[in-house]
Parts: structure tokens; C-alpha cells; sequence
């Protein structure tokens, strides 16, 4: 990232935080829309800009690309490049993995998945997405065969990549220079796991459960790990709907509530509450069909900077 456009997204990106509260990164899901162009995008930014341009407007973007095939090093190598110091990718695990095999024999995928490169994103590597097909039950020994086999920081996920992977696209001299925590999160879109040992169960394995808003599938608010991860699709159709003022006020609401430890209501599989300490939130919104999600992302994260300056100011 050049050192103009470095220096304008970290003043545009101040550290929503205040006293107890964990760090609340706000964004889109994917950002190469033929539709954003002219709209959100200026009228004739260069393609190969878009990322650059988001990045000066959020503090974060999901990959969806990891999600439909294996990417390369030199595109995480790029992307990382051109965002700011401070910017974090949250990345959508291999559809292969959960759509597929639907976690069965996933070890060397798994290895494969590590292997394209994406450590290469370093600190910018956020929270690791595990969607599941609407078709997918819970069955608790295969999910948590699976959570075993995660690894849970960048030289466990090396190692595994180093020794398992069949399809090695890191350059095999690659080491990791600073270690760090892996966070992963899953989505679910069946009933049967709306109930509590599912939730024990990331609980048990550090896991998150995914917040997704939309009418198809579970809208479930129990927290699970120490951070939490929204993904807002549009409650009244799916990737198209937007977001009114009423339904942007009750987002920020909640999202602050968890960043201080906070249970907001809604349903939950799991009466019982997580401890209250402080929570890193990640927003993503995923309505993109009607060039929606940039600008709702926008409001949100306007709403949830005067919710922390009216408290601080209090």
C-alpha cells in the first residue's frame, strides 16, 4: 500500500475501543462486485485498486475465494501488501472440506488448505470461517474429530501443511517469523444444532459460533469462544436485502453488548452465559446483491463509534 493511502486508512480507521471493551472490526464479505463499480467504487478505479479503496474505508473484508478453490501464495502476498498495517482478512474455509467431505478424511485438505499460502498474510490473518450446507446435521463425533485436527496458531498450521499437504503451492523454504493464535468459527444452517451440546462443544474446543442473520437458517446469539463472528446476509431475503435504521441501531446495540462481555437477548441453544470479559466482534455483511452491503457496513460501524464515545463520554 502506498504511504499516502497507509497513512489515510489508519486515521480512518480509529481503534473503536474504551475501557472493558474488546476490539470491534466492521466490514464487507469479498469486495470484487461488478455492481460496487460507480456505486461505492468510484467511476474508473482500476479493478486492481478495489481492495486498496475498501481497505480505506473498513478495518477488515472476508475472503470468499479460499471458500471455492485453493488460492496462491502470491495473491495473499499481494493483498497483504495493499492494505494498511492495522487491516485483518477473515478467510472462508475450503468448500471441499465442509461441502464435499463434509469433514470426513479431512486431514490432507485440511494440510492443502494451509498450503496455498495464506500464512503469508501474517498479523493480518484473522478469524477462520467453516460454513456448513443447509443439508449438514450435527453430529457431534464427526465436528469434534474435526475441531481436533485445527490447528491453533500459524506454526501449528505450518507443521501440518509441511507434512500433510498433497498439493503444496507455499514455497517449502517458507517459515513462520512470529507466531500467533488461529481463531476458528463455524455457520451452521440446520436445526438439529439448536441445542446445548453443540454449543458445549465449541465451548470445549474454543470454537465461535457464527451470528447469521437471514430467514433460512438459525439465528443463534450464544457466544463460545472469546471473540464473536456476525455475518449479516439480509433477514428478509437472502444476500439482497439491506439494513434500515431500526435494524442498524439493534445491530450496534448487540455488537457493543458483546464486546463488553454482555449477553444481548435473541434465541440461544444454550441457556447458560458465557463468562463477561471483554470480546473482539468482527461484522461482515454479505448483501451484496443490491449493492447494500458496503454502505449498511458504514452505518453500522458510525452507530457502534457513537455508542462507545457516548459511553466513554458518560
Amino acid at each position: 500500500m502506498s504511504e499516502r493511502y497507509g497513512r489515510e486508512a489508519v486515521a480512518a480507521h480509529p481503534k473503536r475501543m474504551a475501557a472493558a471493551t474488546g476490539r470491534i472490526r466492521i466490514g464487507i464479505s469479498g469486495w470484487r462486485y461488478a455492481g460496487w463499480r460507480g456505486v461505492f467504487y468510484p467511476k474508473g478505479l482500476a479493478q486492481r485498486r478495489e481492495l486498496e479503496f475498501a481497505a480505506l474505508k473498513f478495518d477488515t473484508v472476508e475472503i470468499n475465494g479460499t471458500f471455492y478453490s485453493l488460492q496462491r501464495p502470491e495473491s495473499f502476498a499481494g493483498w497483504t501488501a495493499e492494505t494498511p498495517v492495522d487491516f485483518v482478512f477473515a478467510l472462508k474455509g475450503s468448500r471441499y472440506i465442509t461441502h464435499m467431505l463434509k469433514l470426513r478424511e479431512a486431514k490432507v485438505p485440511l494440510a492443502n488448505f494451509f498450503g496455498s499460502g495464506m500464512l503469508r498474510l501474517g498479523a493480518k490473518l484473522g478469524p477462520l470461517l467453516w460454513q456448513f450446507p443447509a443439508q449438514v446435521r450435527f453430529d457431534h463425533d464427526r465436528f469434534e474429530a474435526f475441531f481436533r485436527l485445527l490447528p491453533r496458531t500459524h506454526r501449528e498450521a505450518a507443521a501440518l501443511m509441511r507434512r500433510y499437504a498433497t498439493r503444496m503451492r507455499e514455497d517449502a523454504k517458507f517459515r513462520v517469523k512470529k507466531d500467533a493464535p488461529l481463531r476458528h468459527c463455524v455457520e451452521i444452517r440446520h436445526e438439529s444444532f439448536v441445542v446445548p451440546e453443540f454449543v458445549e462443544l465449541l465451548r470445549e474446543q474454543d470454537i465461535g459460533l457464527v451470528v447469521a442473520d437471514t430467514v433460512d437458517w438459525p439465528l443463534l446469539m450464544d457466544v463460545s469462544a472469546d471473540f464473536v463472528y456476525c455475518r449479516l446476509h439480509g433477514s428478509e431475503q437472502l444476500y439482497a436485502s439491506g439494513y434500515e435504521d431500526a435494524a442498524l441501531n439493534e445491530w450496534a446495540e448487540r455488537v457493543v453488548t458483546w464486546a463488553r462481555g454482555g449477553q444481548p437477548p435473541g434465541r440461544r441453544a444454550d441457556s447458560v452465559d458465557a463468562e463477561g470479559r471483554p470480546r473482539d466482534v468482527y461484522v461482515y455483511f454479505d448483501n451484496d446483491a443490491k449493492v447494500r452491503a458496503p454502505f449498511d457496513a458504514l452505518g453500522l460501524r458510525d452507530r457502534v463509534d457513537r455508542l462507545l464515545a457516548q459511553s466513554t463520554a458518560a
